[in-house]
C-alpha cells in the first residue's frame, strides 16, 4: 500500500481543489430551481468517475434526479464492493446564518479542526465523504493496487428520501450485483477515537396543516372568538409529549426494540463529554427522554421533532391577522422494528383524534425509512474494522447512530447485501445546518482508509 500512500500525498492539493469546484455548484434536489444544478453535479462526479479510471460511466435517467454508475471488472473469481453516496445537498437556509457563502467553499481552522475544515453546504454530507471513495478507487487505479471489482452508484435524491431509487433497483438487480455496499455518510466519535456505524434510525416524515377560519381575520376584531389555528397546532404538538418527553401516541411504542441493559452499559463507555456537548451547541443543559442517557436517546431511542412550523404573517413589522392555516413539518426517528408507514398511520390517527372541532386538520406523508442494525461478525464488517484500525492506528469502537440513510433497508431488501458504514464525519460538522464543514483531517484520512478495507475484504473472502 506504499505505493497507494504516495500517490494520495503527492496529489493532496488537487484532491482537495477537485472538491472544493464540486461544492460550488448548488445541488439542492428538493428545490426544483436547483434542477440544472443538480444534473451538473451529476455530469461532474460522472467526469470523476471515468478520470480516475472507471468503465461504463453513465448517468441514468430516473422521473427525477440521474443516478451515476460507474464499475472496474478485473475478474469473476474476485468479490466486488458497491460504492453508494450521494451528489444531492440539503437546501443551505437561512442564508443569513452562514459565516461565509454556503456554496463558495472555505477553508477555516476551528478548534475541532485545528488543521483546517472546509465549510460549504455538502462538505461532509456527502459530497466530501462520496469524493473520497472516487479519489482512493483513482489512487488504487494509478499505481495498479486494485484487488477487487467495484461498482459506484452515486445518487441526486437522497436528501429527499430517494424515492426512485428503489425503482432503479429492481431493474437492474443484476447490473448491481455485489458482495457488501460501502457507504460513507456517518461519522466517527471524534478524530482521535475511530469509530464504525453498525446502526441507524429509521424515519417516518410528514407534513401537517390545521385549518380555521375561511380567509386570514382582523385579530382585534375576531380574537377570542375564532380559534387561531397556529395556537392550536402548537398546542396539539405539545400535547403529543408528556413531563418525562415521551411520546404519548397510542402505540408508538409496541415495537421498539428494547436494548439489554448490558448492551446499553458498553455503549455508555463510548468517550462522550456532556460539558463539551453543552458548550459546543451553545446550551445551557441537555434535555430529551426520562431514564436514558444522550447517547441513548440518540441512537437507541425514537424521537418526536418539529422541524419548521409556519402560518400568519411573517414579514417586516406588524401586521394583527388571525391566520386562516397553520402548518408544521414534523419528523419521527424510528428504531429497529418499528415500521415508518405503522408510525405514519399512528400519527395521523393521533393527530386528527385529538384535534378541537374548531379546526380542520390534514397529514400529508412524505418520505421514510426502515431501521436498520449492521453484523460485526462478518468479512465485511472485520475488513473495515482492521482498516480503521490500520489507519487510525488503533481499534474502532462500534457505534449506532440517530440518523437515517432510508436506502440501507431497501439494499437488503432488493439486492440481499448489507451494507458496511464507515464513515469519517464528526457530529459537530453542522450537516443539515448553516455552516457544514468538513475537516481536511477526514478528508485525507477517509482517502487513506478506504484502500485498507478493498485489500482487507480480499483477504477475509479467501
Amino acid at each position: 500500500m506504499k505505493a497507494v500512500q504516495t500517490y494520495i500525498d503527492n496529489n493532496r492539493e488537487r484532491f482537495l481543489a477537485e472538491l472544493m469546484d464540486l461544492l460550488r455548484i448548488p445541488s439542492v434536489s428538493a428545490d426544483p430551481a436547483f434542477k440544472a444544478d443538480v444534473q451538473r453535479t451529476a455530469e461532474a462526479v460522472a467526469a470523476h468517475l471515468r478520470k480516475a479510471g472507471a468503465d461504463h460511466v453513465e448517468l441514468v435517467t430516473t422521473a427525477g434526479h440521474p443516478i451515476v454508475y460507474g464499475e472496474k471488472f478485473l475478474a469473476a473469481n474476485l468479490p466486488t464492493v458497491m460504492v453508494y453516496g450521494h451528489y444531492d445537498v440539503q437546501p443551505a437556509d437561512p442564508i443569513d446564518l452562514w459565516e461565509s457563502g454556503p456554496f463558495e467553499p472555505v477553508i477555516k481552522k476551528t478548534k475541532t479542526h485545528p488543521e483546517g475544515a472546509i465549510f460549504a453546504r455538502g462538505a461532509c454530507d456527502d459530497k466530501g465523504q462520496m469524493f473520497m471513495h472516487i479519489k482512493a478507487f483513482e489512487a488504487m487505479m494509478a499505481t495498479d493496487s486494485l484487488p477487487c471489482n467495484v461498482k459506484f452508484m452515486i445518487e441526486g435524491e437522497e436528501e429527499v428520501g430517494s424515492s426512485h431509487l428503489g425503482t432503479f433497483l429492481k431493474e437492474n438487480k443484476d447490473k448491481l450485483a455485489c458482495d457488501v455496499i460501502l457507504i460513507s455518510d456517518t461519522s466517527i466519535i471524534d478524530n482521535d477515537t475511530p469509530s464504525i456505524t453498525t446502526g441507524l434510525r429509521g424515519l417516518s416524515y410528514v407534513e401537517v396543516s390545521v385549518t380555521g377560519p375561511n380567509r386570514d381575520l382582523h385579530s382585534g376584531v375576531y380574537g377570542g372568538a375564532v380559534a387561531n389555528p397556529i395556537n392550536v397546532l402548537c398546542e396539539m404538538i405539545a400535547g403529543m409529549m408528556d413531563e418525562n418527553k415521551h411520546i404519548v401516541i397510542p402505540g408508538f411504542y409496541d415495537d421498539v426494540d428494547e436494548v439489554s441493559k448490558s448492551e446499553r452499559e458498553e455503549m455508555n463507555k463510548a468517550p462522550f463529554d456532556l460539558k463539551t456537548y453543552r458548550e459546543d451547541l451553545g446550551i445551557a443543559a441537555v434535555r430529551g427522554e426520562a431514564g436514558y442517557t444522550t447517547l441513548e436517546r440518540t441512537s437507541i431511542r425514537p424521537t418526536l421533532d418539529v422541524n419548521g412550523i409556519w402560518g400568519g404573517y411573517t414579514g417586516e413589522g406588524a401586521k394583527t391577522v388571525l391566520p386562516s392555516k397553520a402548518y408544521a413539518k414534523i419528523s419521527m426517528r424510528l428504531v429497529p422494528h418499528q415500521s415508518p408507514d405503522k408510525i405514519t398511520a399512528l400519527f395521523e390517527n393521533y393527530f386528527k383524534a385529538v384535534a378541537p372541532p374548531n379546526v380542520k386538520v390534514e397529514v400529508h406523508p412524505h418520505h421514510g425509512g426502515e431501521p436498520v442494525v449492521t453484523p460485526t461478525d462478518t468479512p465485511e464488517y472485520q475488513a473495515a474494522y482492521k482498516a480503521m484500525e490500520t489507519a487510525f492506528g488503533k481499534a474502532p469502537i462500534p457505534k449506532r447512530e440517530g440518523g437515517s440513510i432510508p436506502i440501507v433497508a431497501l439494499f437488503e431488501q432488493i439486492l440481499g447485501v448489507k451494507s458496511v458504514l464507515m464513515g469519517f464525519g464528526l457530529d459537530s460538522d453542522a450537516i443539515h445546518s448553516p455552516n457544514e464543514h468538513y475537516g481536511l483531517f477526514n478528508f485525507y484520512k477517509g482517502i487513506e482508509t478506504i484502500p485498507y478495507y478493498y485489500q482487507n475484504y480480499v483477504a477475509l473472502k479467501k
